[in-house]
């Protein structure tokens, strides 16, 4: 069973900023909107992304990370692709797609580190949880509940980082992080989640290659 962790923030709080340190050798980016990162890099992106691409690259599991960039927007064109559609049967069809994205991401080898990068909905008392579509997700699983780690993004004194616990619905295990606060570098997360888990470690980065694919 892969490790889930889900990254949160609002756009520009550097949720894709956070994949610049990553080994393009080891990590798939599997993007849903057609927008490339917004920095230089030999990291492999697809650039538009659907669940059932995203499920197929995630069975085959090449790979120990994969970065889905941005899982909201999956929802957000799953739910126009359904705006003709009345009634509660279509936000039953986007909670099952979701749902069996999750399954994917979980089902892949125990040395998988698959990365949600997600947008926040805050509540009227200014409470931050995942975004979703419709009811369905939130009353009847939780998604958040189905992750190993949430780190929510924030920018303290001009530098982006990420709360690691006790901020929201951030959470990570006990000892994963040595601090609340850590530079939104998701390659040292992935160092840590491995080492706290007892994962095999990835050989030190390379010369770093790749391309871009279109879909």
């Amino acid at each position: 069973m892969g490790v889930l962790c889900m990254v949160l923030g609002p756009s520009g709080s550097g949720k894709s900023t956070s994949m610049r340190n990553l080994d393009p050798r080891f990590t798939e980016v599997l993007g849903c909107t057609g927008k490339r990162p917004p920095f230089k890099t030999q990291l492999s992106v697809w650039l538009r992304s659907d669940y059932p691409s995203i499920c197929q690259i995630l069975a085959a599991n090449t790979r120990p990370i994969y970065v889905i960039d941005d899982s909201t927007y999956l929802m957000q064109f799953d739910n126009f692709r359904h705006a003709s559609e009345k009634g509660y049967d279509k936000f039953v069809k986007m909670a099952v797609n979701f749902e069996m994205l999750l399954e994917a991401a979980m089902a892949t080898t125990p040395d998988t580190v698959v990365y949600f990068l997600h947008h926040p909905q805050f509540g009227d008392d200014g409470s931050s949880k995942p975004q979703t579509i419709g009811k369905m997700l939130d009353s009847q699983l939780c998604i958040e509940g189905l992750f190993d780690v949430i780190l929510e993004c924030a920018v303290v004194e001009g530098r982006h980082v990420f709360f690691t616990n006790e901020h929201g619905v951030s959470k990570s295990p006990w000892g994963m992080f040595s601090e609340q606060l850590i530079d939104n570098d998701l390659a040292v997360v992935d160092a840590a989640i491995r080492e706290f888990w007892n994962l095999p470690p990835l050989p030190p980065m390379e010369t770093p290659g790749g391309q871009d694919h279109e879909d």
